[in-house]
């Protein structure tokens, strides 16, 4: 393919007299005459030795670079951070999760506003990196492609598949004596065997089957796990694909709609996918300028069969998935049921309908289910509201079988103080362990509870204790655990109020969560309430809390397109 670069972003650093000195710059590095002449494409990746997630990124990218120089483009390879959740889970570096999302958007705008990239390929494998490369594709709207470093594979304990979750569970098991210490040890060396991310449903998997979804990855690209060549061939197809969509002038934003933000949630909802995408996926639409939040997410769940066997809530792990044919499987049996709009473009260049055309789903396997014979009628959420939350809340029941609780709050101002309490078996059957200050404001940075949720579950109390929190949970949380309760304790919301003893109800059913207390008790609390100090003064904690908005609309840090004058692929 040739370029004509008079209206692209990288005419700014290598077209003219004026970009002399930029040229003098690429040359050190290299690059030919004929290299320069051609369209720059950054490849971004978030490879780090933080966790087993990212360390196969690197051999990802140069594939993918391969790709852009095939179809004639010059790629510029460059990292961003990732915070990875199993390591930081638990004590106060919980805080840095889901910050990072938006620092790694905005250093990947930085960089390509900074370098007057093209076009932009992303590879991901924690987390938030997922969200935050397809934030920023989005929010610069130069021709993109999303592409996921694959998962783990899973580990093999005592004959049984297990994962990251088990493990945390496990420590829950040996607070109550229900496994050894030796037993303990042995999973924890065996639960993770690869590189990779977590291998259920959580949310990295969960958000990678949102990037197929949404059209912003190549169909068959999720499903890979990490350590596996064929995720290299995809690599290599994704940076000839974004020169095709560089060609055609496709972009971000002719992807990423309203219809598009359905069928990733709809996809979400149908595989038990974590809790996470109702706050992904609204700040994903913030970047495009659409109005798209938790209750948008959570009304789609009542409408979408639940059909993926797969854990936390299920039977099987995400290279069962790839076995069968990876997430084209999901999306064609959701396609064949009418439950996703079939007309939404795609990276491929082709619409999501035209890229599962041909998918023959497979009869003889027990992964993924028919519409016509769900696992479940309804998706793996649940959205409640009540005088507990006015603005919402979220619950995953992908395998829940208790559908109304009723108990007494026992109140922590900190994730840490409700851990401690779990493991030393403070908490009883019928206790509501109510974590507040965790929101994106109140932290700063809306942790996730798995630690003290898998304690809780590891101890066999999974239906028998509720916990709720203005927090967040990790896709590996399973329980009766409700979580982005809205307005948040710090900001004066209504679960600042409650105090030790006072009667919670949750009824799944109703989709209502309550405290027994008038409104006019609320009223008298609310005129005691101060607001609760925080150790944050400085520094990017602080940075965070005073910009961060509300749960339902995704925790977002900027205004998004609503207030945009010109995007950046416009420069």
């Amino acid at each position: 393919m040739k370029f004509n670069k008079s209206k692209l972003p990288s005419r700014h650093v290598s077209v003219g007299v004026r970009s002399a000195g930029h040229r003098s710059m690429y040359y050190a590095m290299g690059l030919k005459k004929e290299d320069i002449e051609k369209p720059f494409i950054g490849v971004v990746t978030t490879w780090n030795e933080a966790a087993p997630c990212n360390i196969t990124l690197s051999r990802q990218a140069q594939s993918v670079k391969k790709g852009v120089k095939a179809a004639g483009g010059t790629p510029r390879e460059f990292t961003t951070i990732t915070v990875t959740d199993g390591i930081a889970m638990g004590h106060a570096g919980m805080k840095s999760s889901l910050i990072s999302r938006e620092v790694i958007a905005d250093s990947v705008e930085l960089t390509m506003r900074g370098h007057c990239y093209d076009a932009l390929v992303g590879l991901a494998g924690c987390d938030k990196s997922l969200p935050g490369l397809m934030m920023v594709m989005v929010r610069l709207n130069v021709p993109s492609v999303f592409i996921y470093g694959g998962s783990i594979l899973p580990g093999k304990f005592k004959g049984k598949d297990v994962t990251i979750a088990d493990v945390f569970e496990g420590i829950g098991k040996h607070s109550t004596g229900a496994m050894s210490k030796e037993d303990l040890f042995e999973l924890e060396t065996l639960a993770c065997p690869s590189g990779g991310s977590c291998g259920g449903q959580f949310t990295a998997n969960t958000m990678a089957c949102v990037s197929e979804a949404l059209g912003l990855a190549l169909p068959g690209s999720a499903g890979t796990p990490a350590v596996y060549e064929e995720r290299d061939k995809f690599s290599v197809s994704s940076g000839e694909a974004v020169m095709h969509l560089l060609e055609k002038k496709i972009r971000p934003r002719d992807i990423v709609t309203r219809k598009s933000l359905e069928n990733a949630a709809v996809v979400v909802a149908a595989s038990g996918g974590s809790t996470n995408a109702a706050l992904h996926l609204p700040a994903i639409a913030n970047e495009a300028g659409i109005k798209f939040t938790l209750e948008d997410v959570t009304n789609i769940s009542k409408k979408t069969p639940y059909i993926a066997d797969l854990k936390p809530g299920g039977k099987y792990v995400s290279k069962d998935l790839y076995e069968i044919g990876g997430v084209p499987i999901l999306i064609k049996a959701l396609l064949e049921g009418g439950f996703l709009h079939e007309d939404c473009m795609t990276v491929s260049g082709k619409t999501i309908g035209e890229n599962h055309k041909d998918i023959v789903f497979p009869s003889d396997q027990k992964v993924i289910y028919k519409t016509s014979k769900p696992l479940n009628p309804t998706g793996g959420f649940v959205g409640l509201k009540g005088n507990l939350a006015p603005d919402g809340a979220i619950i995953k029941v992908s395998d829940l079988k208790r559908k109304k609780f009723k108990g007494r709050a026992k109140c922590f101002d900190s994730e840490q103080f409700a851990l401690d309490a779990v493991l030393k078996k403070k908490i009883k059957p019928g206790d509501v362990v109510v974590i507040r200050y965790e929101g994106p404001k109140g932290s700063p940075g809306m942790p996730e509870m798995l630690s003290t949720t898998a304690a809780i579950y590891g101890q066999g109390l999974g239906e028998e204790v509720a916990l709720i929190t203005d927090g967040r949970f990790s896709g590996a949380t399973h329980g009766i655990c409700i979580g982005h309760i809205g307005p948040e304790a710090a900001v004066g919301g209504p679960l600042g109020l409650i105090q030790n003893g006072d009667i919670i109800e949750i009824n799944i059913e109703k989709s209502s969560l309550n405290a027994q207390l008038t409104s006019k008790e609320f009223l008298k609390r609310k005129k005691r309430w101060k607001p609760k100090k925080t150790e944050y003064n400085s520094g990017t904690l602080w940075k965070y809390s005073q910009s961060v908005g509300p749960a339902f609309k995704g925790a977002v840090t900027h205004p998004g397109a609503y207030k945009e004058k010109k995007s950046y692929a416009d420069i």
